[in-house]
């Protein structure tokens, strides 16, 4: 009966006003959820009027729904994110109509990003000139401005929306194109690569906190979120493999560790890993200040875990 029933919620007049309902409060909630659907109102472009929508960028949009019901998992029966086609329709009942015959986005990221993705991947590029290329990009452009919208820095910030900002921007660029950006650099005077790379990596709200929580805090909130636990548990593995469980009680393993120079493996997997943990609280910037002695060198264990680039230089 349980399974009839969740069949039925996709497809049921009754289930879309329930649905509608649970986008109301999404909407009013205060916690982060009307920053996600104001990002799938624009990538699955939802008119104000009549919540009509016309979602060219199919991928797009049932990308920034997957986020909003794995943020909300009170969405997850009104959403199916199998569909070839945009799955706001399951939300938005007959409002929402949709053109199959739309070129994909897949197909447009291929093309309105081929100057940037054919581009031979190096280190350490320039944040400015990755920016100003993304900007002349008509496909880049626009998810960074969705992206920006959000996490806009002249309204107050919400740091949970602006996460599921930064992830569905990085999930919708090539992986080369992402790592270009993520692994981007400054040299130390020159302000306006600085003020990019910021833009960039979230730097005014999806990772700044005042005042910094400790890192072992942020390893905490990070494994009591599902989602952020998988994407940690994928990272360690990929990167830290040698860095266990057993050996973050143990002061003579940590320090071994510590003083070795903590090698990862910074292979091709995870470099993956690393780039899909973008958006996630584990890039909050952390501190190890003001901690008790036995607690320190855990904490600067899993601070040069999550934020030392020598992994990757």
């Amino acid at each position: 009966f349980t399974v009839l029933f969740v069949y039925f919620t996709c497809i049921s007049t009754v289930q879309t006003t329930d649905c509608l309902h649970l986008r109301e409060q999404c909407i009013n909630a205060g916690n982060g959820c009307e920053s996600v659907w104001n990002v799938v109102e624009d990538a699955c472009n939802i008119s104000v009027l009549g919540n009509r929508c016309k979602a060219e960028d199919t991928v797009g949009c049932n990308r920034i729904i997957q986020v909003l019901a794995d943020e909300y998992p009170e969405f997850k029966n009104c959403v199916c994110t199998t569909d070839h086609i945009c799955s706001i329709t399951t939300l938005l009942g007959k409002l929402c109509g949709i053109n199959k015959d739309n070129i994909s986005m897949e197909t447009k990221l291929h093309w309105g990003l081929s100057s940037l993705s054919k581009q031979a991947y190096t280190t350490n590029r320039s944040c400015l000139d990755v920016n100003r290329e993304c900007v002349e990009d008509e496909v880049c452009n626009k998810q960074l401005s969705l992206y920006l919208k959000v996490c806009s820095v002249n309204k107050k910030c919400n740091v949970e929306g602006c996460q599921a900002a930064l992830r569905f921007f990085y999930g919708n660029m090539p992986f080369e194109v992402a790592q270009m950006m993520i692994f981007c650099d400054c040299i130390q005077r020159d302000e306006s690569c600085h003020r990019a790379k910021e833009l960039l990596h979230g730097k005014h709200c999806a990772v700044t906190a005042v005042p910094p929580p400790s890192c072992l805090n942020v390893i905490q909130m990070c494994e009591e979120n599902e989602m952020c636990r998988k994407k940690y548990t994928t990272f360690q593995s990929k990167c830290w493999r040698h860095v266990t469980k057993k050996c973050y009680n143990d002061e003579a393993c940590l320090e071994t560790l510590l003083k070795g120079g903590m090698p990862c493996s910074a292979n091709a997997d995870c470099k993956a890993a690393y780039v899909s943990s973008w958006g996630t609280m584990l890039h909050m910037e952390c501190t190890c200040q003001n901690l008790p002695p036995v607690e320190q060198p855990l904490c600067e264990l899993f601070h040069h875990m999550l934020h030392s680039k020598s992994c990757f230089s």
